[in-house]
């Protein structure tokens, strides 16, 4: 683990760990990803489903698809429409298909009939068993140009390759982006901002941790201090109001159903 981030993580995950991890948030989006063959971690809708009913008011529930199981559909219709669940993830680069792949595009019709948004991983991974291309935002521009009412959510900024997140998000009005574990490369983070500011999509950006890798608390303070490496020089800053607009998204109503 020394090349995925070094120092100390936070490993907690059960349902009260969480909340107290992300007491500082006024709701926070949970999901359990089946990564087992590539990252080792293999989750389990029902647990999401747990800790959203032990804190409705803090917690909002993903599925999590993986489209090698013959009865991924059966599976995601039991998540949402048993378990309560309000949005679906899946990662391209952890399960090994594409998502231009057949098998993912019952997902994503059920998605787009069922106002489900979809966030995918984007970027790249420490597991060695995950074919990196897979992780690149570009292949996410015909999944959005052929499901035009399916709101897509890129992770990572997409993040070695944040250009290509920065240029669907622009062009797409159906795709978003959202900043976990990206503060903890300053530099990168700090450009990736400015290309957003330039590009005009910094109302299309979703705050994120990517807890447990990395906590609420340092992921604010990172993005509050930015600028911090351009004081004194001629460069470009990322201003408040970028600031602002990241840490106090709001996805439409219509993304899922508030339980008051």
């Amino acid at each position: 683990m020394s090349r995925v981030r070094p120092g100390k993580m936070h490993i907690k995950t059960d349902a009260d760990s969480l909340y107290e991890a992300l007491n500082e948030v006024d709701r926070a989006i949970l999901f359990s990803p089946r990564y087992g063959d590539s990252a080792g971690v293999q989750g389990d809708d029902q647990v999401t489903a747990e800790a959203i009913k032990r804190y409705p008011d803090k917690f909002i529930g993903f599925a999590y698809v993986d489209p090698r199981e013959p009865d991924c559909l059966k599976r995601l219709r039991h998540s949402v429409e048993e378990l309560g669940l309000v949005g679906v993830k899946y990662g391209p680069i952890y399960n090994g298909i594409p998502l231009s792949d057949p098998r993912l595009d019952p997902i994503y019709h059920y998605c787009q009939m069922n106002d489900l948004p979809l966030t995918l991983h984007m970027g790249t991974t420490f597991a060695r068993n995950a074919p990196a291309d897979l992780g690149r935002a570009i292949h996410t521009e015909p999944v959005a140009m052929r499901f035009p009412e399916l709101k897509i959510i890129l992770a990572h900024m997409g993040h070695p390759w944040f250009e290509d997140c920065i240029a669907v998000v622009r062009k797409q009005p159906n795709i978003f982006c959202e900043v976990s574990a990206i503060f903890y490369r300053p530099w990168q983070y700090y450009n990736i901002l400015i290309n957003c500011q330039e590009y005009l999509i910094t109302d299309k950006i979703f705050f994120g941790t990517d807890y447990p890798f990395s906590g609420v608390k340092e992921s604010i303070e990172a993005l509050y201090k930015i600028n911090s490496m351009v004081e004194g020089t001629p460069l470009p800053r990322v201003s408040p109001k970028t600031i602002e607009q990241i840490l106090y998204s709001k996805p439409t109503e219509r993304w899922w159903k508030d339980p008051h």
